[in-house]
């Protein structure tokens, strides 16, 4: 009961500071979702920590090993997204598609549990100078096929990709990302 409460508290942390997080769109043949937060930070900073520390910031529940650590952005086209096991092995989460450093990325595939149907996204991560730091907005557009349409599950993916950047905000800001892992 005690982890619930933890588990309930930081999601209800990592919300608050979400400014923006809704599905734009939805359908039985694919959604939209978009979300934004102003980091408290240089956009350099930003993206760095959004890149090259997705280990430290990303959930460790929406990972296949359960270690957010072994996360990984290579950004050399065609770069990867990807998680690696302590086996050896690893999974291909996305495949970069574009990137203009400080500025956007691009990656293209289906997160999670999507991996396994037949459907693809578009996901784009923006960063922009605001006067109060910069302004990230990740977009994840997803198509294809799924029994009983895509429409039913775009809720759970706008939640995941918004708490997703929700806790990147959280890491560059100091503050606690629920169980995102620090050396």
């Amino acid at each position: 009961m005690k982890n619930v409460f933890r588990t309930v508290l930081c999601a209800i942390s990592i919300l608050a500071v979400t400014a923006f997080a809704e599905v734009t769109d939805s359908a039985a043949g694919g959604f939209t979702t978009a979300s934004e937060v102003i980091v408290e930070a240089e956009r350099a900073r930003v993206w760095n920590a959004a890149i090259g520390e997705i280990g430290h910031w990303w959930s460790s529940d929406h990972t296949v090993s359960g270690d957010a650590r072994r996360l990984s952005i290579a950004t050399e086209l065609p770069g990867c997204f990807c998680e690696h096991f302590e086996s050896g092995g690893g999974v291909v989460h996305m495949t970069v598609t574009m990137v203009n450093p400080g500025v956007v990325i691009r990656l293209s595939g289906g997160l999670g549990p999507l991996g396994l149907m037949g459907v693809d996204g578009n996901m784009t991560w923006e960063f922009e100078d605001v006067q109060d730091g910069t302004k990230v907005t990740f977009t994840y557009a997803v198509g294809g096929y799924r029994a009983g349409g895509l429409d039913a599950i775009s809720g759970p993916v706008d939640s995941v990709v918004g708490e997703a950047l929700g806790r990147l905000k959280a890491h560059v800001e100091g503050r606690e990302a629920g169980d995102a892992k620090r050396d």
